[in-house]
């Protein structure tokens, strides 16, 4: 039985096994308390032997990492300034305490001190581990060697924890905004974003996709390397202006208006109470071209060709007016048959020319031969004439 006591602590409690293949290892330190509970001892050293090796047995696979401290004014129950050396054995995995004063040092019934092995990954095993420790101590009976073992456990490794807050920067954006998206998850899962049209690796938990150009749902793919277990978390942005490369509306749609994209000529329609306003880019009024127009009725104050020198018609209160390419000048109307309850007319002629043709006076109507005002030849099969 040992002259002191010594007690165990681990922080983390208890200590995490790392993980095979991950990336990020279990750091863990281990708190040696050594106390004395029975009557006063002088000690001359305390060694302690720790298992190395990545096994269930074993506490950490990198000795050389290890760092063994001690923290003055924590000898006994008073604040004294006890110093003491630890340094790990060359070329060994032990590690030797010694008082730095002289060969030896007093402990009193109750006093303490706390040496410490920080900072040490822990081995990827899961399973007790035993610190075996060798005194040198003297008291009245004398020199004694004596040895004990204090052990403690590792856990097997914990899952790693899902990742989380997935999310863009700003969740509404106009057309070619930058966005980026963020989360918050382990370095040891691998990523990738999933979006209409393609998917990325990413990591560092952030990424800057290209411009969205309509509304975009994001997913989220986390992927455990060694377990393959997959995390999904989604987010969707807004695109203020959306560019659609079709749009099948099934029950109608309801806007203000509608206009032509930036690359055509941005035409606009706007509806009104009465039906459609029709404007072109400069904001005045513009052009529908239509192959058939089937309409009730038609309000206009011209009607022209497809050519800019084409004849066109204007519609006066009278009733219509036919207007040469040239001008406003009255022109030809050429119809296969007409029917009409009046005509208003100063002359009526023939196809040609040189037709005759008829004048209509006050009296009644003149014929006239080709030219000029001679009077011509009235054909009849039948006149039936009061006078």
């Amino acid at each position: 039985m040992t002259a002191l006591t010594y007690t165990v602590l681990t922080d983390p409690a208890p200590l995490e096994a790392s993980a095979a293949g991950r990336q990020s290892k279990s750091i863990g330190t281990v708190h040696l308390i050594v106390t004395n509970t029975a009557r006063r001892t002088d000690w001359s050293a305390i060694e302690v032997r720790v298992p190395v090796g990545d096994g269930a047995g074993d506490l950490s696979p990198n000795i050389t990492e290890m760092k063994g401290t001690y923290t003055e004014n924590q000898w006994g129950g008073q604040a004294k300034n006890r110093k003491v050396s630890i340094e790990r054995q060359q070329g060994s995995n032990i590690f030797k305490v010694t008082p730095q004063a002289d060969g030896t040092a007093s402990f009193v019934p109750g006093d303490h001190m706390v040496l410490t092995l920080e900072n040490f990954t822990v081995a990827s095993t899961p399973g007790p581990a035993v610190l075996t420790v060798r005194e040198k101590t003297e008291d009245d009976d004398g020199e004694h060697t004596r040895y004990t073992s204090v052990a403690l456990v590792k856990t097997a490794p914990k899952e790693i924890p899902a990742p989380r807050d997935f999310r863009p920067d700003k969740s509404m954006v106009d057309t070619g905004e930058n966005l980026t998206l963020s989360w918050e998850g382990s370095a040891d899962l691998t990523y990738e974003i999933v979006f209409p049209g393609g998917r990325k690796t990413v990591s560092g938990g952030t990424w800057s996709p290209p411009a969205p150009t309509r509304a975009t749902t994001y997913i989220l793919v986390a992927t455990d390397p060694q377990t393959q277990r997959r995390h999904f978390l989604t987010t969707t942005v807004q695109v203020r202006h959306p560019v659609l490369e079709t749009l099948t509306a099934t029950a109608g749609v309801d806007t203000p208006w509608v206009q032509g994209t930036e690359n055509a000529t941005k035409g606009r329609i706007t509806f009104t109470g009465t039906g459609a306003q029709i404007t072109g880019n400069s904001g005045g009024q513009g052009t529908i071209q239509a192959d058939k127009a089937d309409l009730n009725g038609v309000n206009t104050e011209w009607v022209q060709g497809r050519s800019a020198d084409d004849g066109w018609i204007t519609f006066p209160k009278e009733g219509l007016h036919v207007h040469r390419k040239d001008g406003s000048k009255l022109t030809h109307l050429v119809v296969g048959y007409a029917t009409l309850d009046i005509v208003k007319t100063r002359i009526v002629r023939g196809l040609k020319d040189d037709d005759g043709w008829i004048s209509f006076r006050r009296e009644g109507l003149n014929i006239h031969r080709e030219r000029g005002m001679d009077r011509g030849t009235l054909f009849a099969a039948d006149t039936d004439l009061t006078r």
